[in-house]
């Protein structure tokens, strides 16, 4: 697909083959699905839209505000996937994308601060999330020279008891457009877009515990508009596999149930998305199932048609990232639809989507281009046909 306005295609049956899977059969799972043909897209262009190019950018998401403005988080500031300077970075649009600008940091703790989600909530207040970690300390005693001395005085400026304290999974709330934020609080669970707004004004957020030895999969919610978090339920581990092994969740409210995507690395389906549903509102789930899609992890959003949407990173051949439709609330997904396949390598993908004011879409990733050491931040305008 190019920038000109050409077609974005499905998967050809050879493409198909090499990623696993092949059209109205889920290899994976074992079991016959029937699967929708990709609906029709029409790519309309594709460009960087980060403005730092000597910094690394990743994991970003992408929200559409009650206003019309687009508002984008990443980690930012950073000089490579692990390292000690990652901080979450905030930019706007007010033109649906066509301009960006330029980023704002809106937390910057004292560790590398990780993959950043938004939510703008009925009430108009704007969360913002994230996680920290210590991952880079191992690459600490490898580095050598002025790099090392940078990295050794980053990680020094507070003490290891400091830095152990200050991992954690974390929420900075705005109420006045993102203006000014709070200090940022503990929230329970973390996945890297963050929780989701329920018909019935709760959030639900669907995530991961971290940094405890028994950390659980499942849902936590705010009945006040975010300012605090309950935990409702564990999501059930699928025969076989170990909770561990399931990683960044993501939700939607598809009428009388919600849906939930998990990144799983489970033996069986390993690098693929893994699904389960709630009907009474996330009290309870059920077992996580295959749905045929290699790709990870997943961002989920409901089109104004009813329809929902999945976008995920897609980490080998083609790489980039892709979409599929369902037109019965997840009960099915169609065949994949290329948003991007020009991929240098596997260090890409976290897509998320909002839908514009025409109907059309954007999705937004991260991606380390051949002709750079620093991801960027890419965006694609899409539509379905």
């Amino acid at each position: 697909m190019d920038s000109q306005g050409t077609m974005i295609m499905p998967m050809s049956r050879r493409q198909l083959l090499q990623t696993g899977l092949v059209a109205g059969t889920s290899i994976a799972s074992g079991t016959r699905a029937t699967r929708a043909a990709a609906p029709s897209a029409k790519h309309l262009q594709t460009r960087v839209i980060s403005q730092l190019p000597n910094r690394y950018h990743g994991w970003p998401t992408l929200a559409r505000r009650s206003s019309g403005e687009l508002v984008l988080v990443c980690s930012g500031g950073r000089e490579s996937h692990v390292c000690p300077f990652g901080r979450v970075e905030l930019m706007r649009s007010h033109d649906e994308g066509t301009t960006w600008t330029w980023p704002e940091t809106i937390l910057d703790g004292p560790i590398d601060d990780r993959d950043a989600g938004i939510l703008e909530t009925d009430q108009g207040t704007l969360l913002a999330t994230t996680f920290t970690s210590l991952a880079y300390e191992p690459s600490l005693t490898r580095l050598s020279g002025e790099k090392q001395q940078r990295w050794q005085a980053a990680h020094q400026r507070i003490s290891q008891e400091q830095r152990q304290r200050a991992l954690g999974v974390w929420m900075i709330r705005s109420t006045d457009g993102g203006v000014t934020w709070s200090q940022r609080y503990r929230c329970l669970v973390n996945s890297p877009h963050g929780p989701q707004q329920l018909a019935n004004g709760n959030l639900l957020y669907a995530g991961k515990q971290l940094w405890q030895d028994q950390a659980r999969i499942g849902v936590c919610r705010s009945t006040d508009d975010g300012i605090s978090w309950e935990w409702l339920s564990a999501i059930p581990t699928r025969p076989g596999d170990d909770h561990a092994q399931y990683h960044e969740l993501h939700a939607v409210e598809a009428g009388d149930r919600i849906v939930v995507h998990i990144r799983n690395h489970n033996a069986q389906n390993s690098g693929e998305t893994l699904q389960t549903e709630s009907t009474d509102g996330g009290n309870t789930w059920s077992t996580p199932h295959a749905i045929g899609v290699w790709g990870l992890p997943s961002h989920l959003m409901k089109l104004r048609d009813g329809r929902l949407l999945m976008s995920y990173g897609h980490r080998r051949p083609p790489f980039g990232n892709q979409a599929r439709v369902s037109a019965d609330a997840g009960r099915t997904w169609s065949e994949p639809i290329l948003i991007s396949a020009d991929g240098n390598g596997g260090d890409l993908g976290y897509p998320s989507t909002v839908q514009l004011r025409d109907g059309s879409l954007l999705t937004v990733w991260y991606e380390k281009l051949k002709s750079s050491n620093f991801a960027v931040l890419r965006q694609a305008h899409w539509q379905l046909t």
